[in-house]
């Protein structure tokens, strides 16, 4: 039985890390922390477990064998790395870090220390895109030549633990970045994960269009961001993150081939639909994809649960995550600096 702490008991703890270890028959979760003590201990009463008052009394635990990091983006990497010198395993939220030499200082940590360090780039779990990765390398498309992905919604003050403009997604010390942090991350490891290639330079431009704090200033991260990748097989094609897609969620990635076109998730009823060349076409049913309002299980803490049982390393893990992580700085920079920016893929 692998014996799990909680850092962080906000949203995505609660909809998607507890739920899915309190399934999973192999985990225990044997307690909590909260910088509000009060929502730990309402997690305690509900489903069992000790709550912490401060994080090193959970990492002093020797009872712990894993932790789950649900905190704020510039809080990840302290934890993490506390947590991995510690001895436990880590299963950390996206995005990995705030920084390059955070996300590297992380797996550094998970060397040194012989532990797991899983990051929760859960999209890769995804059965249609499982399916397509598939197809793509079985050549059902041909020789990729271009794509698009898209991940945009309503933004995270919709859908987070304390809801409205007071959001810590909305405070640059605690997020760092915005959408393309929150939503782009997913679709650049996403990109990289189906066509088995890497983010090797982007063009990118990050806006803040609408979104306000509670002073009814614009936030200072982000709400837009739109890229330009370019991949290390030549391939070129575009990645858009957003904040400010007030209807419709949008998680769908178009891949175009010289045998045809692969689209996921944007059919109601096919998650996955060829559109050959030759006119036929070729769908499969095999899931409909997560929403903040639709939540189901990703697959992530089972596959986090069973790498530590059987000692194999991570599906996702903190190394084959850096890539995108290059990729999402270099955005940044690129935006910034209003230029193209070459992602040093190299470590």
């Amino acid at each position: 039985m692998i014996r799990v702490g909680i850092i962080g008991c906000g949203k995505i703890a609660q909809v998607r890390h507890i739920p899915e270890y309190l399934a999973n028959a192999h985990a225990e979760i044997v307690g909590y922390y909260n910088r509000t003590r009060g929502r730990a201990e309402e997690l305690a009463q509900r489903y069992g477990g000790t709550v912490y008052a401060t994080i090193p009394e959970m990492l002093a635990d020797s009872s712990i064998d894993a932790v789950s990091v649900c905190t704020a983006n510039t809080a990840h990497a302290r934890e993490s790395i506390a947590a991995l010198e510690a001895g436990k395993h880590v299963l950390c939220e996206k995005p990995m870090a705030s920084t390059l030499a955070d996300c590297e200082a992380m797996i550094s940590a998970a060397d040194r220390n012989g532990k797991k360090l899983m990051i929760d780039q859960n999209q890769r779990f995804v059965r249609a895109h499982r399916k397509a990765r598939e197809l793509i390398e079985a050549g059902a498309i041909g020789e990729v030549l271009t794509f698009r992905t898209t991940f945009g919604h309503g933004g995270p003050e919709t859908w987070s633990i304390n809801p409205g403009p007071s959001t810590w997604f909305f405070d640059a010390k605690s997020a760092a970045m915005g959408a393309m942090a929150d939503l782009g991350v997913h679709k650049t490891d996403l990109i990289q994960y189906l066509l088995g290639s890497t983010v090797v330079e982007t063009s990118a431009k990050l806006t803040t269009r609408d979104k306000r704090g509670p002073s009814g200033e614009l936030i200072g991260v982000d709400d837009n961001a739109t890229c330009i990748y370019t991949m290390d097989d030549g391939v070129v094609g575009t990645m858009t993150a957003s904040w400010t897609y007030y209807g419709a969620e949008d998680n769908t990635t178009i891949i175009y081939g010289t045998k045809g076109i692969m689209r996921l998730y944007d059919d109601p009823t096919f998650s996955l639909k060829l559109v050959l060349r030759n006119g036929e076409e070729v769908c499969y049913r095999l899931d409909q994809i997560q929403t903040n309002d639709n939540q189901t299980s990703t697959g992530i803490i089972d596959a986090f649960v069973d790498c530590i049982e059987n000692d194999t390393a991570p599906e996702i893990s903190g190394e084959s995550v850096l890539t995108a992580m290059r990729a999402v700085f270099g955005s940044i920079e690129s935006s910034t600096t209003g230029r193209s920016v070459k992602v040093n893929q190299a470590r």
